[in-house]
């Protein structure tokens, strides 16, 4: 033992060399796991910047009031002038405009005269409401004449910005994904079906959080809170059931996987902050179809609009929904036969292993060793 360790006349001193991993492993190890939070980094940026840096309008749907000549003009002008920005059409009276603002067919509605008037909806969009005020207060200003601004649609109290929505689909969103690294991770030895049911418990608490916010905690909303929270239900059942099927096959990758999804893409396609006819081209077609859009527009749709055209924002969620449903569906079965797979290969090595026995001799002094073998 003393000289295992050390001898005085040839090698001073001998210390035992640590057994775990090299300083360079490790290393590696760390700066592997890094990868993600730089990818993280650059989605976020490119997702936040490239679609709230430079708002501008394009396409913005917009009405002037009347069917003279005068009218006709000042439409193909504005229409002209703003080069792609505006949508100009005429109708034919304030009734007419008022119905069109009310259905989400248009953004605005000018009414010349010597009073102009200009009508918006901010439930619809507060941001849009802003840039046709600003189009239309420069046309009034030619004619010398003070601008009345007639909100026909407007926002509930405890929201004045219009904003509240989409603040609310982010705590919802944070909930269910943070969830779903959880479950993924901590609940990954759980049979699929704990996980599921844990998945559907965490989206009804997440839900009635979400409903306590908008209604008596912070009015975002002065009707329809039972509607709000199915919607708030429905829309991070998805992201759970999404994020716990994702899980199987992405591993430790869920996290950002989740983020690309229902945080980078997800909240800056929803519509809560700028509307599409106010983002570049990319998020206004994600705006079709994402699940984030879903919310706020049916949140907007129910709670503003008299329920108009509610059943196409419901229907995206569901979809998203039957999709996560799918995808948890899949990885149960993909996990199955992982755990087919390993017990039959445990089964084999232990044969292999009782085969080893029977040929080596009682006593023979390397049975051990062999076992050993066969196990690595």
């Amino acid at each position: 033992m003393v000289q295992r360790f050390f001898s005085c006349k040839s090698q001073p001193w001998r210390f035992p060399v640590s057994a775990g991993p090299s300083t360079n492993g490790a290393l590696r190890h760390v700066l592997g796991h890094l990868l993600a939070p730089l990818l993280m980094c650059v989605g976020m940026g490119l997702a936040y910047l490239g679609a709230f840096h430079a708002p501008a309008p394009h396409d913005l749907r917009v009405d002037v009031v009347g069917s003279g000549p005068s009218a006709q003009v000042l439409a193909q002008t504005l229409q002209d002038q703003g080069a792609g920005a505006l949508d100009v059409r005429t109708v034919a009276d304030r009734d007419t405009a008022v119905t069109s603002l009310r259905e989400q067919g248009s953004f605005g509605a000018y009414i010349p005269g010597e009073k102009p008037e200009l009508l918006v909806a901010s439930g619809s969009s507060d941001t849009s409401a802003m840039a046709v005020e600003k189009v239309f207060t420069k046309v009034a200003a030619a004619q010398d004449a003070p601008l009345e601004v007639t909100d026909v649609a407007p926002v509930a109290s405890g929201d004045p910005t219009g904003q509240g929505v989409f603040f609310l689909l982010v705590a919802l969103s944070i909930g269910a994904y943070a969830s779903v690294a959880v479950i993924g991770g901590a609940g990954a030895v759980l049979p699929m079906r704990i996980r599921v049911l844990l998945a559907a418990g965490m989206s009804l608490v997440v839900s009635l959080i979400g409903t306590l916010f908008a209604g008596p905690l912070f009015h975002l909303v002065d009707q329809g809170l039972g509607g709000v929270w199915a919607m708030s239900w429905l829309y991070a059942s998805g992201i759970l059931l999404v994020g716990v099927g994702l899980h199987t096959f992405l591993r430790r990758w869920t996290t950002l996987g989740v983020m690309v999804l229902f945080v980078m893409l997800n909240f800056t396609s929803s519509g809560g902050i700028y509307r599409p006819e106010l983002q570049p081209g990319f998020f206004g077609a994600l705006h079709a179809f994402w699940n984030g859009a879903g919310f706020v527009e049916g949140v907007r749709s129910h709670v503003y609009f008299g329920g108009h055209a509610l059943g196409g924002h419901v229907l995206v969620l569901a979809l998203w929904f039957l999709a996560g449903a799918a995808l948890v569906v899949t990885a149960g079965v993909v996990e199955a036969r992982r755990n087919g797979a390993a017990k039959a290969g445990e089964k084999a090595g232990e044969r292999a292993r009782e085969k080893a026995r029977e040929k080596v001799p009682a006593g023979d002094g390397i049975e051990e060793e062999l076992e050993e073998a066969v196990a690595v």
